[in-house]
């Protein structure tokens, strides 16, 4: 494939994969984490303050990244951000993955990148949590920058190389505290890589083992990196310490412990999630193309391949880091399914250097184009894939990336308060009494952001004087409770929070009526 064809493709393969991802960013409700964020992220806003909490919410990174979006569309406090804003962060950085994936073109080959930038671009685990104000994206985007930056470190050893790569390891580091994970698998990956190639050599051009002098160049602007996100940018520098801390907290949390809870899962969990889900009377979801090209792209890392090669393949380097960071994440008891992105990395790359193995060294003109047909209708499903899960099954529990989810039910709720508000001469309703379990009460903050007096409670008995609360939100827990308080004295509505999971709305009689009159 020569220049102009490839940038041509790859620029159209971008596109295509940006549009999965910025299109109607506002269509699923808010998930409890991305509200949790978003409210964490509008103190930041509003106050300018940011202080590292080690046993929640992850690293400052997703913060201080959205800054710059919000100062875009001028908004510059919690109540005036809005949906698109906030997930135009990873939506951005999971467009921004797919041109990562040109530093491998260099060893890789364009045809590779070309395949695994379609992987990437279309991969609905890629499109759907790049569209999730959470974590996992940025840090998707900061391992795989760091991969490709190490790389090319490997191939051509110099000081920017060493720091682009530093700088990409802080960020990861200032991101989640899983990325020790991925320092421990890229470590294991570069010693297994060494010795094999010092073993059994296939190309001319030999991978070196890092210069002592780059790599503590790079380790120095990773440290800076780290400490400048850490410390609020060296306001607070108790927050570089509470980072060390926090590994305790995600070990305990891990289920290492023997700690048991919703999100405990068998090995098998996150292949079983990639592989193949299917309810009964729901489409059938699979990524499995990816994983059978990406097991061909690992063994391609092991055949000889000729003479003509002369650059090293990562295919080797990419099977040991795709083995050991899957291997890692699936001993890991603690599993949510957006933990999939850092490891499904590399076997998207692998798979990319499977479809041009696989295309190159098919037989004659009539094989090739043979193999590329068949490819191309795995990427035509794997499209169509993306565009159910992110545009129709976006809150059904029938697509395996959807996981405690905020049901479409929940914004009847929030459509009730805001047009129970809207009503004369009231136009705000203060306070607003939720009472509802930790688990139950996100993401009522984020959609009632507008109320100014809003009352959050886990017990009714501690919530005060209910008797003249004008609207109360309870959960089921509270019902029986209420309902001896209350009285006749409010009407009350059911709608669905999550699967399984019911919120009540108490509106008090005087103000429902009123409402009723209102609307006729």
């Amino acid at each position: 494939m020569n220049k102009a064809a490839f940038r041509g493709l790859f620029f159209v393969v971008f596109i295509g994969g940006a549009v999965l991802r910025f299109a109607w960013l506002d269509l699923r409700p808010m998930h409890h984490d991305e509200a949790n964020q978003a409210v964490k992220f509008g103190t930041l806003l509003e106050k300018g303050e940011y202080q590292y909490d080690k046993s929640d919410h992850h690293g400052p990174s997703l913060y201080y990244l959205t800054l710059p979006a919000a100062w875009a569309f001028s908004q510059s406090s919690l109540a005036s951000l809005d949906e698109v804003t906030l997930r135009l962060v990873p939506a951005l950085f999971g467009a921004l993955l797919v041109v990562l994936l040109l530093l491998f073109v260099k060893g890789a080959g364009r045809t590779a990148v070309l395949f695994a930038g379609l992987f990437a671009a279309l991969s609905p685990a890629m499109v759907y949590y790049s569209r999730f104000y959470i974590h996992e994206m940025l840090f998707a985007f900061f391992a795989l920058g760091l991969l490709a930056t190490f790389w090319r470190y490997l191939l051509y050893p110099s000081p920017g190389w060493a720091l682009t790569a530093g700088i990409f390891a802080g960020l990861m580091y200032s991101t989640k505290e899983t990325s020790v994970i991925i320092f421990a698998a890229l470590g294991l990956a570069l010693v297994f890589t060494l010795v094999f190639d010092k073993i059994r050599p296939q190309t001319s051009y030999r991978l070196r083992a890092p210069n002592l002098a780059y790599f503590f160049l790079g380790l120095i602007f990773a440290a800076a990196t780290a400490v400048a996100f850490f410390t609020s940018f060296f306001k607070n520098p108790e927050g570089i310490w509470g980072s060390f801390q926090a590994f305790r907290v995600y070990f305990e949390k891990s289920g290492a412990t023997g700690a048991a809870g919703f999100h405990i899962q068998p090995w098998s969990y996150y292949l079983k999630l990639l592989a193949y889900t299917k309810a009964a009377g729901k489409p059938l979801w699979s990524e499995g193309l990816i994983l059978g090209l990406a097991l061909v792209g690992a063994v391609s890392g092991f055949i000889r391949r000729g003479r003509k090669r002369t650059l090293a393949s990562p295919a080797k380097f990419f099977f040991f880091y795709t083995l050991f960071s899957t291997a890692a994440f699936s001993i890991i008891p603690y599993k949510t399914p957006w933990n999939v992105l850092s490891f499904w990395l590399g076997w998207i790359v692998l798979a990319g250097i499977g479809a041009a193995f696989l295309v190159d060294i098919a037989p004659k003109a009539i094989g090739k184009v043979t193999v590329v047909v068949a490819l191309a209708a795995g990427l035509f499903n794997l499209g169509l894939q993306s565009y159910r899960a992110n545009f129709k099954f976006y809150a059904d529990s029938s697509n395996p990336y959807v996981y405690a989810q905020t049901g479409t039910d929940f914004l009847k709720l929030v459509d009730r308060v805001n047009g129970l508000a809207a009503v004369q001469p009231i136009t705000k309703y203060e306070p607003i009494k939720v009472i509802c379990g930790a688990y139950e009460t996100w993401p009522l903050p984020w959609y009632l952001r507008s109320f100014t007096n809003v009352g959050y409670w886990q017990e009714a008995e501690k919530a005060g004087q209910l008797e003249d609360a004008p609207l109360i939100i309870a959960d089921q827990k509270q019902a029986a409770k209420l309902q001896t308080l209350l009285g006749d004295k409010y009407q009350s509505e059911y709608f669905g929070l999550r699967p399984n999971v019911l919120l009540i709305l108490y509106v008090r009689q005087d103000i429902w009526q009123q409402y009723l009159k209102e609307k006729k």
